[in-house]
């Protein structure tokens, strides 16, 4: 288990959608920084992810960075 805080979140407030991905680039400084850091995150290999939004994530951190570099920086 890992908190990722808000290097990775599941709900998105802005656009109203949920499922892994970064917080949208209006409200972080460095959205280079924040993929960055998920990349470290599913090296980890946890099963549960404590994003700083919405529920706990437990289909794997490396499932959970994929989908959300697949929906990229918004």
């Amino acid at each position: 288990m890992v908190i990722s805080a808000d290097a990775l979140v599941t709900y998105d407030s802005y656009t109203d959608t949920r499922g892994p991905r970064i917080v949208a680039r209006g409200a972080t400084a460095d959205s280079g920084r924040a993929l960055a850091s998920l990349d470290r995150i599913a090296r980890m290999g946890v099963g549960t992810l404590l994003p700083g939004h919405d529920e706990p994530w437990r289909g794997g951190a490396g499932r959970a960075m994929g989908d959300a570099r697949q929906v990229g920086t918004l």
